[in-house]
C-alpha cells in the first residue's frame, strides 16, 4: 500500500499502523473474551486475518454496545466489527463492508414454558439487548412480536447474559436475539434442553463491518480482504471452528 492510501486508510492511529475496532465482549462467538481474558471468536479471527494481508495491526476496544455509533463517529474507535447487523437506521450513519455472513433474530424460551410460537408470547416479557438489531426489529414490526408482550415493551438488558440469568430465574419469558449467540450459548449450557428457539419469523439480516463514511480506502481494503479470505478458503474454515459448519 503506498504511503498516501495508508493514511487514508488508518483513520485514528496513523504512526502505530493499527486499527482499533470497537466490540461488545460478551458476544459470542463473534468476539468475547474467555476464562483467560483474551478475546476470541469468529469476528476476532476474521479482522485480525483481513488486516495481516496489510500489515496492519488490530487492536480491539471493548465499548457500551448501545454507543457504537457515537464511538465511530468521536474517533475513539475506527471500525465496529462485532455481529453488525445491517439495518436503514444505520446505514444513515455508518459506511458498511459487503456483507460476511447472514443471521436470524430468532425468539428464545425456556422448554418447560411451552411457549413455542411468537403467539405463545401474549402477555409475557420478553428480553432484548439495548442497542441490538433484535431491538430495532421488534420496533419495525411491531405485529410480528411487540404487539403481543407484555406492555407493549420489552426489558432492555446490557449484555445478552444478563438477559438469560432473568430468563433462567424466570423473571422474562423470552428473549430475541441473535441466532448465532443462541445457538451457540445453548450449546455450551449445562442442560441445552432445557432451552427452546421458538421462532425464526423474523427476516434474515446481515452482518457487515461498520465504519465511517468518509473512510472510503478502509472500506475497499476490508472488502478486498474478504473476498481474498473467502477465495482462499480461510473464511470457511474459520466458520467451521466456530459454528460447526460453513454458513453462507
Amino acid at each position: 500500500m503506498c504511503a498516501r492510501n495508508r493514511r487514508q486508510f488508518l483513520a485514528t492511529d496513523r504512526t502505530t499502523k493499527k486499527v482499533v475496532i470497537g466490540l461488545d465482549d460478551t458476544f459470542v462467538p463473534m468476539g468475547f473474551r474467555q476464562k483467560n481474558g483474551q478475546l476470541a471468536g469468529y469476528d476476532i479471527d476474521l479482522a485480525k486475518a483481513v488486516f495481516k494481508r496489510y500489515g496492519i495491526n488490530v487492536d480491539f476496544q471493548t465499548i457500551d454496545w448501545s454507543m457504537k455509533e457515537t464511538e465511530l463517529k468521536n474517533q475513539t474507535i475506527d471500525l465496529i466489527w462485532n455481529g453488525y447487523s445491517v439495518t436503514p437506521e444505520r446505514k444513515e450513519k455508518v459506511a458498511f463492508s459487503d456483507n460476511y455472513l447472514i443471521n436470524h433474530q430468532i425468539l428464545v424460551t425456556k422448554t418447560k414454558s411451552n411457549i413455542k410460537t411468537i403467539k405463545d408470547m401474549a402477555g409475557k416479557t420478553l428480553g432484548v439487548q439495548t442497542g441490538s438489531s433484535g431491538a430495532f426489529d421488534l420496533d419495525a414490526q411491531p405485529k410480528l412480536l411487540k404487539n403481543f408482550i407484555a406492555n407493549k415493551t420489552p426489558i432492555l438488558y446490557d449484555t445478552f447474559n444478563d438477559a438469560f440469568i432473568d430468563l433462567d430465574a424466570g423473571r422474562i419469558q423470552g428473549i430475541l436475539m441473535d441466532e448465532v449467540y443462541a445457538r451457540y450459548y445453548i450449546a455450551h449450557k449445562p442442560d441445552p434442553s432445557s432451552y427452546r428457539i421458538a421462532s425464526d419469523d423474523f427476516p434474515p439480516e446481515n452482518f457487515a463491518v461498520g465504519m465511517r463514511k468518509s473512510d472510503n480506502v478502509l472500506r475497499s481494503k476490508i472488502n478486498a480482504g474478504l473476498k481474498a479470505l473467502k477465495a482462499d478458503g480461510t473464511v470457511a474454515k474459520l466458520q467451521k471452528k466456530w459454528f460447526g459448519k460453513v454458513e453462507e
